[in-house]
């Protein structure tokens, strides 16, 4: 067996999947440099890579979405003097802090593939605050 037979769908794995560099691929499977690089031209990594970061960013988009339509939702009911169901309330409430940590994992993802350009801000502390004060009467402490 060659080593591309053996190692290249590993190595386009941690390449495009867990971002890592040429160097950190070619040292965990004990491969040349050279090797990784040839391997990553021809079967175009880079796009893939690309690709990949494009569905983890469109998941937190839907999330986003779906979170702000739950909250729109819950508040029309609180406004308009109708009972909220509880389940829709810990929904939110379970699904808040998850926002923030699909956002900060697609920041710390986009930084190592593009070091040069700083990271989006996600869902601040300060707009987390406001909706569980105005949505679930919590303040922080």
């Amino acid at each position: 067996m060659t080593k591309k037979s053996l190692y290249y769908d590993e190595a386009e794995r941690l390449y495009v999947i867990e971002q890592c560099t040429i160097n950190e691929v070619a040292d965990r499977l004990n491969l040349a440099e050279k090797t990784v690089r040839l391997w990553k031209a021809d079967g175009d990594w880079d796009s893939k890579r690309k690709q990949h970061l494009r569905q983890k960013e469109a998941f937190h988009e839907e999330l986003y979405g779906f979170a702000r339509t739950l909250m729109k939702a819950i508040t029309e009911d609180m406004a308009n003097g109708e009972k909220v169901d509880s389940g829709r309330l810990y929904t939110l409430g379970r699904l808040l802090p998850m926002i923030t940590k699909v956002k900060d994992y697609e920041d710390a993802v986009k930084k190592v593939v593009d070091e040069n350009k700083p990271a989006k801000s996600g869902l601040t502390e300060d707009v987390f605050d406001m909706i569980q004060e105005q949505v679930f009467g919590l303040k922080k402490q």
